[in-house]
């Protein structure tokens, strides 16, 4: 089993916080790891994005030229990564600022509307966290479970960020799976 993500969008989105909350995750249930982030120029803005491998054997380069799976939360990411996912692969969609159209009809496209979710769950900042559970509900690279573990101890000195991140966690998985369900 290897699953390979690229998360993307811009500086301030949380994609590094995403990718190292999945890493720490998948560690914590024994597989092997990669984490892999690159920024542009500027932090806030500029774009950034992380890769994350996740393996039951080792992994031979952290460089994934062909992800199985982009999570792209804007336009740019979407021009980036999208042409890039493997056939057969996913790309799971922030249709809140992404107003492009993915013509790509031989991987699976999840559309969700992360930061209005994060927003009626009380915080657009959480749109990183609605999308992370969308990934792992649509690949269940790691389990929820432990996901939703590590979360919260990542939070722990900002208890009035736990409960939030977990119902936007929640909320993205169950879009996920349900768009997976539906064969989207």
């Amino acid at each position: 089993m290897q699953h390979e993500v690229v998360f993307a969008g811009f500086g301030g989105q949380g994609i590094m916080l995403a990718g190292q909350i999945l890493a720490y995750s998948a560690m914590e249930e024994g597989f092997n790891v990669v984490w892999l982030p690159s920024y542009g120029p500027e932090m806030r803005g500029g774009t950034a994005n992380c890769s994350v491998v996740v393996s039951d054997r080792p992994i031979a380069s952290p460089i994934v030229p062909r992800p199985g799976t982009a999570v792209v939360m804007n336009n740019p990411s979407l021009e980036r990564f999208g042409p890039a996912v493997k056939p057969g692969g996913c790309l799971i969609i922030n249709s809140s600022l992404v107003n492009i159209e993915c013509t790509r009809a031989d991987v699976c496209k999840i559309l969700l509307p992360a930061n209005q979710m994060a927003i009626d769950l009380g915080s657009g900042k959480a749109a990183n966290m609605v999308v992370l559970g969308a990934y792992v509900g649509a690949t269940g690279a790691v389990s929820f479970e432990v996901l939703t573990a590590f979360m919260k101890r990542k939070f722990a000195s900002k208890p009035q960020f736990v409960e939030l991140n977990v119902k936007a966690l929640a909320a993205g998985r169950d879009v996920a799976e349900a768009a997976v369900r539906g064969g989207s």
